[in-house]
Parts: structure tokens; sequence; C-alpha cells
């Protein structure tokens, strides 16, 4: 058996990526997703394509953010590592997976075959996470009416705000800036987000009680992909008292007279609180995904 050939695709030959099969059904999950041809690669074993991954940013990254399709023939999975190994591009990877995937013995042994090759690679599972894409048809549900919403204009506080939610949190990859660089690296972090996305400013709203006592923020946004619940946090002082669903309930709604005709959402698994509110806000979970951290390079 020849050595695999590693390289990237360009604009001349990017239909070369689609010449895979796609067990897993990542190109729906993507339909509204653009990659770059030339932050596609693939292994080619006697020119034929072995193996293959994509790497996302947005319109003005000068890098990518994510790697979120990575498939490989059956028998490849060791050329499918070294093509995660060998690439300049050292980001987390999100492994696409549909709903309930570990209950299908076929979606089950595709899904693990590539935390298998992803691991050769050097990467490691951070979270698994529930992905939600809220419609009309799921019903608009109704404000609680316990809290006053209004913008906040201030950077400086909602990055306060911010560090204030995550200082007690279950957020994996919020934990993770936490340990790496402290509170003001996981705000920081929420705040680029913020700022990335193609929504306006103005939507960024501090919930508070009749009273006038701070709840949290929520977030409702666009990202490349459409309308999304970009954030939803309570400060550590008003958990307990079921905030997190009006939060949620708004943020919807803002987005829905904004005229979206899908929301996107996601939580982390082991957040079972929040992963509840989606269920109750009728959010329904239409897809799964494994985020994994890249290791030190060679």
């Amino acid at each position: 058996m020849t050595d695999p050939v590693i390289r990237a695709l360009d604009e001349n030959d990017a239909h070369l990526f689609d010449s895979l099969p796609d067990p897993l059904g990542i190109g729906r999950a993507l339909s509204r997703t653009v990659h770059r041809p030339e932050w596609k690669r693939v292994a080619l074993r006697d020119g034929q394509v072995v193996a293959r991954a994509a790497w996302w940013g947005g319109p003005d990254d000068e890098h990518p953010l994510n790697v979120n399709w990575f498939d490989f023939a059956e028998g490849e999975e060791e050329a499918a590592a070294e093509l995660l190994r060998t690439s300049p591009y050292r980001v987390e990877y999100q492994l696409i997976l549909p709903r309930g995937w570990r209950e299908d013995p076929v979606l089950r042994a595709a899904g693990e075959a590539r935390l298998r090759a992803a691991g050769k690679a050097g990467m490691s599972v951070l979270v698994e996470r529930y992905q939600y894409h809220w419609t009309p048809e799921c019903g608009l549900p109704e404000r609680p009416g316990r809290l006053v919403f209004r913008p906040e204009p201030d950077d400086d506080v909602i990055f306060d705000v911010l560090r204030r939610v995550h200082s007690a949190t279950l957020d994996a990859h919020a934990l993770q800036d936490i340990a790496e660089g402290g509170l003001d690296r996981a705000a920081q972090a929420e705040l680029d987000f913020f700022r990335w996305c193609p929504s306006p400013r103005e939507w960024w709203q501090l919930a508070h009680t009749p009273g006038g006592e701070l709840v949290g923020l929520h977030v409702p946004a666009r990202n490349q992909s459409g309308p999304c619940i970009g954030f939803i946090g309570v400060v550590p002082e008003q958990r307990g008292h079921g905030y997190a669903y009006d939060l949620l309930v708004e943020c919807t709604r803002v987005l829905a007279d904004e005229g979206a005709e899908f929301v996107l959402g996601a939580t982390d698994q082991t957040n079972v609180p929040m992963a509840r509110q989606f269920a109750r806000a009728g959010h329904p979970v239409i897809e799964e995904r494994i985020y994994l951290t890249p290791g030190p390079r060679d």
C-alpha cells in the first residue's frame, strides 16, 4: 500500500472533497455553512481521496476557528489521523452527530471511529453538547413576566456581569478559559464572540427583578449560520429561581419578533439545568456535538 499524499485543495480541485460518503450527514447539518476551498485538506492514496477535513471561520477571519467536517474511508483511520496531525491549524474539532447516535450501531461505529482518529492526532474530548433548532411550529413560549429587560450599552458593565456569571459556571469552555487565564479571560472570550456576531449591539440585554436587582444577561444573536441564542447567564446569587427560563424565553421572542424563521441553540450535556430549560421552552434537540481540543504540536 502506498503512503497517502496529504495536501490542501483550491478552487480548481475543491470537488475532490465531495468524493467520500457522508455517513453522519455532516453535509446536511452544515448546509448553511460556507467552507473556503483553501481550508479544505485531503489525504489521497493512489489518486483517490481516503480522508478529508474542512476548517471553518467567519468571512472576515484570517484563520479558521475550528474543524467541523472530518471523514475517511473504511480502513483509513491512520491516514485520517495524519491528516489532522499535520494540519497547520491548531484549533478545536467539532464532531457533528445525529441525535441519539449511540443508539444506532452504524452511527455509533462511525462516530467512535472519528473519535479514535482524532485521539491518534493528539486531540482530547472537552465536552459533549446538545444542539437545538427552534421554529415557530414549536410554539412561541409565553413570557413569565417576572423580569424587566433593557439594553446595556456599556461593554464594561457587560464584562462585569460575565465575570459574575462565570464565577460559578457549568460551561466547559468557560471553565477551560478560567483554568488557563482566570475569569477575565472567560468573560473576554464571551465578549469577543458577541462582537464577532453580525447582529445588532442593542440586542444585548440585562435582566433585573422589578425591584432593580440584577438577575443576568441574555444575548440574542445572528452567527454565520443564522439566528441563535448567543448567551444565557444568571448571576450566582439569583440562581435557584428558574430565571434561566425567563431569559431563554425573552431571547427566543426577541429573535422571533425580528423575523427569525428558526433559532439555533446549544448547551453542554452536563449542564442539566440549562438543558431542562431548553426543553421547557420548546427547543428540540436536533443533533449532538463532541468538542475536542488539539494537543501540542510535535
